[in-house]
């Protein structure tokens, strides 16, 4: 039986992506009416609690439009130029939408190195966090004025790029521990068969696993970018993984994303086999973790009661060697492990700092880096 799409009602951290056919009407213009009823409907869900990131495709077309180009470029060079364009006006677009309605938001371009790099990919994730909890709404896009793949690979394989941002938006979605990943087309889910060629063809509701035949019933590309069903599932197969359930919806559809979350029967859900965070799994169980920071009593206590992040001045010692973004154990005095987390300052750097204020991290390490040793989005904490 499948899980019951009132799970999809305690979404607090929701990724949506819009595809191109969905921001533009096929390719040869924006659709403003529709794009403002997508803004209104996000900015209600932010409005309400929910945190919302928005992968928007369309850059390349706007640019297209701009540069007064009759068709899809297919040179590498003239897309580049095109998203270089189209980019600017796609974020004036939606802060303009968003900012009528009080919301702020923030623009990242993502390279493929920013999410395969684990430096980069924490400094990303913090930088996101701190959007999110600042109320603002991240537009992100691969920077396709730079980039120069244009196929995702699947993130066990070495990352070659993200294509046509339905990749990225399922790795996003993990990266920032998403509770949910919607991604918006020009089609009400995925079908028993091919709906633009079969009248009789049936919206799937629900979906639990994604085999072969499931692949079959996606065959076909969107006209107006370089996605499609297939590269939906894909999205979908890697959010699952991560423990996370995809929404595929139709952007046209009044306030689909509020209506999806809120268990209408809207779209394809595939859902996951495990609805727990795989990244938290990994990090308390699954990475091998290379040191350890020694805790004091008060600090251990405000990582469990109040969710806090570790501070310096809980450090009482350090232990190991370990470098930035490393997994280590978090213990108190006697040896006890507490969890786990990864580590914003390497070991010689967290020696330095232990038991300092962070106001004076500064003076103590030449720079202004982070205010915690361990961020709480980035701490697993033991059961017991």
């Amino acid at each position: 039986m499948s899980p019951s799409r009132a799970l999809l009602s305690s979404v607090r951290r929701v990724v949506v992506k819009l595809g191109t056919g969905v921001v533009t009407h096929g390719g040869e213009g924006v659709a403003l009416g529709r794009l403002h009823a997508i803004v209104e409907d996000l900015a209600g869900l932010r409005t309400r609690g929910v945190e919302v990131l928005l992968v928007s495709s369309g850059s390349v077309s706007m640019g297209a439009r701009a540069l007064q180009l009759h068709e899809r470029p297919r040179s590498l060079g003239v897309r580049q130029a095109c998203a270089a364009v189209g980019q600017g006006q796609l974020l004036s677009l939606y802060s303009q939408a968003f900012g009528q309605l009080g919301v702020t938001v923030a623009q990242v371009l993502l390279t493929q190195d920013d999410l395969g790099d684990r430096d980069r990919a924490l400094c990303l994730r913090t930088t996101l966090l701190r959007l999110l909890e600042l109320g603002a709404i991240p537009v992100l896009n691969e920077n396709d004025s730079v980039s120069v793949r244009e196929l995702v690979e699947h993130r066990k394989e070495a990352l070659e790029g993200f294509g046509d941002n339905d990749g990225l938006s399922a790795l996003l979605a993990v990266a920032v521990d998403a509770d949910a990943l919607v991604l918006m087309t020009d089609v009400d889910g995925l079908h028993t068969s091919n709906p633009a060629t079969d009248p009789a063809a049936q919206r799937i509701d629900s979906l639990e696993r994604i085999d072969e035949a499931t692949r079959q019933r996606a065959r076909g590309t969107s006209a107006t970018g370089t996605g499609g069903m297939a590269s939906k599932l894909d999205a979908a197969a890697v959010a699952s993984e991560a423990g996370i359930p995809t929404l595929i919806v139709d952007g046209k559809t009044p306030a689909v994303t509020s209506r999806g979350l809120a268990g209408d029967s809207v779209g394809t859900v595939v859902w996951p086999q495990d609805r727990k965070s795989a990244r938290k799994r990994n990090i308390a169980a699954g990475a091998p973790h290379c040191g350890a920071l020694i805790a004091n009593a008060g600090a251990l206590e405000a990582l469990r009661t109040k969710k806090a992040s570790l501070l310096p001045v809980g450090v009482l010692d350090v232990q190991g060697e370990f470098a930035r973004g490393d997994v280590v154990e978090v213990r108190d005095a006697s040896g006890r492990v507490h969890g786990r987390g990864l580590a914003n300052y390497d070991a010689q750097a967290c020696r330095a700092m232990a038991g300092r204020q962070s106001a004076e991290l500064a003076d103590i390490l030449g720079y202004r880096g982070y205010d915690a040793v361990i961020t709480r989005d980035n701490l697993a904490l033991t059961d017991v």
